[in-house]
């Protein structure tokens, strides 16, 4: 894994200090690419390329980076890994040594290549000189985020693997066009002024994350997954006047989708599998190949296990291509309310991993906090974040590569939600509008603690009662439909213009239902979108930056696309049935592993954030929820903010999570000053 950066620059006031620029600002992904650094430079068209490399294959000076083309026309920085880069490099030997057979050479990209290692880096550079940049992604399978300049045509193409595994962020500011795996490379650019983004704040307020394409300045943006965008010279003179989709047109620039979800949902939708044996079995086979691809590296691999569905069937499978004891981490806590790793050890013992936990106390993980604006660039508020860097930060120790069960619940069903929102909305939307309004006002009028008392004398077996009641409530306040329903229940503040002064909500894929593939199962239409937003924004930039925080690379074998694919063929009746999602990936674990060590609630890997809110962080979060700074500040309404710290504080409700992203926010703003 590694850290990319470039920039268009027009200013000649410092173009006499352009490497310098380039390696202060590749310096701040040191993180991401400690072995190795490099800089390249074209003064006359004014850009400049720079990279910090993790060396996983081929760590020999060969796999240095900027890597020119053997032509000259092409020069690349590359973050990710091409799992088939073996295969290309036999099938552009092949199809060259043929063409010069059959004396149709093409230009520069006719010579027979002259590898000089066997990094994939120089394997991507040959496959866009023979095929060209579309037709080379297409052929990739793996993750990706590349930088491309060609000098003859004096163009620089970006583009993102299909599901956005790794991240590039894009756009202008004072002094040309900037881009780079993180945010803090951008900082550190000389004409970088971008303000923050009132409207991007009220957007994460709402879903707690900040989503493709925005960020949390205003100018810059995400490329999002599958997305490739072609800057010519004249592009650099200001940003477009319209907000960079996944489409669009611009002088001296284009973006354009190379690959759409949105097409294979609907396409293999349409031709769906019949024989469910048949396709479990298409699907092992398919997820063996993506892990024998995946585990291929030049230092030591490993992979995390929670003893759930998605991370056991990645090790049993993982270890089953093994001829060793494959290493496999998790980690537990003080807190058994939190601690899964009793499931995980079973699941290695049975599986005979050379497995390795982490006991973690609840004054390390608060330590960890102070360090989440730093890692993550942005406001990002996914508790999770915090034992996902503890167990990269523990592995790291171990392994520099690690295989992730992550996906599993988009592609399968996984998410409570897709199991019973349908059947809920069903019967709730029978009700009158008005008797479902009294209702919800009846049922968040009482306090959490009061709702979980009831549920204890009625002996209503449901954990966690009064949370459930409450969240369901406010989920369908003012829904019109089944998909407003499902935008009010993955969304965190259900009005977050009235807590961000001067801000409308940027315009999202779940705003945009005209954008939505023909889907007719609720289920399969929230898989879709889920896999579209929270995924990549959420799952995948958690993984990402935690992981990258300790230089470790992760992969994850469910988003081979291939997979995914295939998942889009599977009906909704191969993926859930009778209440339990992810049938195919139990069928094919159970093979494996007995039932009874994984059947069990779903319970996530969350740490007890309302009690450290009401406890051990009351006084760091007082501090940062203070109405004088609020109001000076003059980002967040003090009175909203301070309404929901006290109803939290009271247990009228539990609103850890509503807080968590203020928290955040005002953590991170913080550390930019």
């Amino acid at each position: 894994m590694c850290g990319i950066v470039g920039f268009f620059f027009r200013a000649a006031t410092w173009a006499d200090a352009t490497e310098r620029v380039a390696k202060h600002m590749a310096g701040a992904l040191a993180h991401r690419g400690p072995d190795d650094a490099g800089c390249w430079i074209d003064e006359d068209a004014g850009i400049a390329l720079a990279h910090r490399r993790l060396s996983i294959l081929d760590p020999s000076p060969a796999g240095h980076q900027p890597m020119a083309a053997a032509s000259g026309r092409f020069v690349l920085v590359f973050n990710g890994e091409i799992y088939n880069h073996a295969e290309l490099r036999a099938e552009l030997e092949r199809q060259i040594h043929g063409n010069q057979a059959s004396g149709s050479l093409r230009g520069g990209g006719g010579r027979p290549p002259a590898w000089h290692g066997h990094s994939d880096t120089e394997t991507l550079l040959a496959a866009c000189e023979q095929w060209g940049l579309e037709a080379t992604l297409r052929r990739l399978v793996g993750m990706f985020a590349i930088a491309l300049w060609d000098r003859t045509e004096r163009r620089l193409h970006l583009a993102r693997d299909r599901l956005g595994e790794k991240p590039l962020y894009y756009g202008w500011c004072r002094g040309g066009f900037v881009f780079a795996s993180e945010l803090k490379a951008l900082r550190r650019f000389p004409g970088f002024d971008n303000p923050i983004d009132r409207d991007v704040l009220a957007t994460y307020l709402r879903f707690v994350y900040v989503p493709e394409p925005w960020s949390i300045y205003r100018g810059i943006y995400k490329l999002e997954p599958g997305c490739r965008l072609t800057l010519a010279r004249e592009g650099v003179a200001g940003r477009p006047a319209t907000p960079p989709y996944a489409s669009m047109d611009a002088p001296g620039l284009s973006l354009r989708r190379w690959w759409s979800l949105h097409r294979i949902a609907e396409a293999r939708a349409a031709v769906p599998l019949r024989d469910e044996t048949a396709a479990v079995g298409a699907l092992e086979a398919r997820l063996r190949e993506s892990i024998r691809l995946q585990s291929i590296a030049d230092v030591p691999l490993g992979a995390f296990l929670s003893g759930g569905v998605d991370s056991s069937t990645i090790v049993a499978l993982m270890q089953a291509e093994a001829t060793t004891p494959i290493k496999t981490f998790t980690v537990g806590f003080e807190n058994t309310a939190h601690d899964e790793a009793g499931y995980a050890r079973a699941v290695a013992r049975h599986l005979g991993t050379d497995h390795t936990e982490f006991r973690v106390t609840a004054r390390e993980a608060l330590d960890v906090i102070p360090r989440l604006p730093h890692i993550y660039d942005e406001p990002f508020a996914d508790s999770s974040q915090i034992p996902t860097l503890l167990v990269c930060r523990q592995a790291q120790g171990h392994v520099t590569v690690i295989l992730s069960g992550d996906a599993g619940d988009e592609l399968f069903g996984g998410y409570n939600r897709y199991l019973w929102a349908k059947r809920i909305w069903t019967r709730l939307a029978r009700i009158p509008w008005p008797a479902r309004r009294a209702l919800v006002r009846l049922i968040l009028s009482q306090s959490v603690d009061r709702w979980d008392a009831l549920g204890g004398r009625l002996k209503i077996r449901a954990n966690l009662l009064g949370d459930k009641a409450h969240k369901l409530s406010e989920a369908l306040s003012g829904v019109r439909d089944f998909d407003d329903f499902y935008r009010n229940l993955v969304s965190e503040w259900k009005r977050p213009t009235t807590v961000v002064r001067g801000a409308r909500e940027v315009s999202t894929l779940l705003s945009r239902r005209n954008e939505w593939p023909l889907l007719h199962e609720p289920e399969h239409r929230m898989m879709y979108l889920d896999a579209m937003t929270y995924l990549p924004a959420d799952i995948l930039c958690k993984l990402d930056r935690a992981a990258m925080a300790v230089s470790l690379e992760t992969r994850v074998p469910f988003l081979d696309h291939r997979v995914v694919e295939l998942a889009w063929r599977m009906p909704l009746a191969m993926k859930i049935r009778g209440g339990v999602g992810k049938r195919p990936l139990r069928r094919i674990l159970y093979k494996y592993v007995p039932q009874e060590l994984i059947e069990r609630p779903k319970q996530g890997f969350g740490i007890p954030l309302a009690q450290w809110l009401r406890g051990p962080l009351r006084d760091w979060a007082e501090e940062l929820l203070n109405e004088q700074r609020l109001e000076r500040e003059g980002f967040l309404d003090p009175v909203s903010i301070r309404r929901c710290w006290r109803e939290h504080l009271g247990r009228q409700r539990n609103r850890q999570h509503a807080l968590w992203a203020v928290l955040m926010f005002q953590a991170w703003l913080a550390a930019q000053t």
